[in-house]
């Protein structure tokens, strides 16, 4: 089984978000950078398979070098190997095309990523890197077992699970509860530190999209209780603060 996990370095969620350059840039001063928590899962279901049936892991980013600490962290988990492929993540598409330019050199049985990164929540990369190898994609797969070549997974849809079977290669966005999170031990942290890290160019420098600024959501205010059997009081705040009726 050969497996490739990609992962994204994104700000931990407990993060004070800021932007820089005209509110164009995130600002990543004193920000704490972590694995995408969804990303985890993906990473932590590869290292039970490969327990189970061999074969190697692959992490992969699409990043500069300060991503590099948190590749280590995946080296530490259970990666085998790491790619770092060195450019700024500027768009899903972007990315989507380095990871697949490396998946066409490599063959690959699986390829699995969270079902999207915690910064942008834009869930594209899995369903364009399948889109661009030929190769089905799915998610968000919570239940994942192999069986001679075959993936018997779970996926969240509307209202409850749905039960598919489809042969390897795939491409699968993954979400809880996949698998436990995995908590680097020391040996493994030790271990990371002499295993294998390639850094490569990016393939094409194509970017189909652009920010024009960003802007934080607005404050949360102060919650008002209400009586249960208050109701004229209920309406009148939905229709004269909340103006939602």
């Amino acid at each position: 089984m050969k497996i490739l996990v990609c992962i994204t370095h994104v700000p931990d969620t407990t993060s004070k978000i800021t932007f820089t350059n005209d509110n164009t840039e995130l600002d990543k001063g004193g920000l704490q950078f972590v694995i995408g928590p969804y990303d985890d899962y993906a990473i932590a279901r590869a290292v039970e398979i490969k327990e189970q049936l061999g074969g190697t892991i692959t992490a992969l980013n699409v990043g500069q070098q300060d991503t590099e600490p948190t590749i280590r962290k995946a080296l530490a988990i259970g990666a085998d190997d790491a790619i770092r492929i060195d450019a700024e993540p500027t768009d899903a598409y972007f990315v989507a095309q380095q990871i697949a330019e490396v998946a066409k050199a490599e063959n690959y049985d699986l390829i699995m990523m969270g079902r999207e990164s915690s910064d942008y929540n834009g869930g594209q990369v899995h369903g364009m890197v399948g889109e661009m190898l030929g190769i089905p994609s799915l998610s968000p797969v919570m239940k994942l077992d192999i069986d001679k070549g075959v993936a018997k997974m779970a996926r969240e849809i509307e209202g409850g699970k749905e039960y598919l079977e489809a042969s390897l290669p795939l491409v699968l966005g993954c979400q809880e509860p996949i698998a436990e999170w995995k908590i680097p031990n020391m040996r493994g942290i030790m271990g990371a530190r002499k295993k294998p890290l390639k850094v490569i160019t990016p393939a094409n420098n194509d970017t189909l999209t652009a920010p024009e600024s960003y802007e934080l959501p607005a404050p949360r205010t102060d919650v008002k209780l209400i009586d249960a059997d208050n109701t004229a009081e209920l309406v009148s705040l939905l229709k004269n603060e909340a103006k939602v009726i």
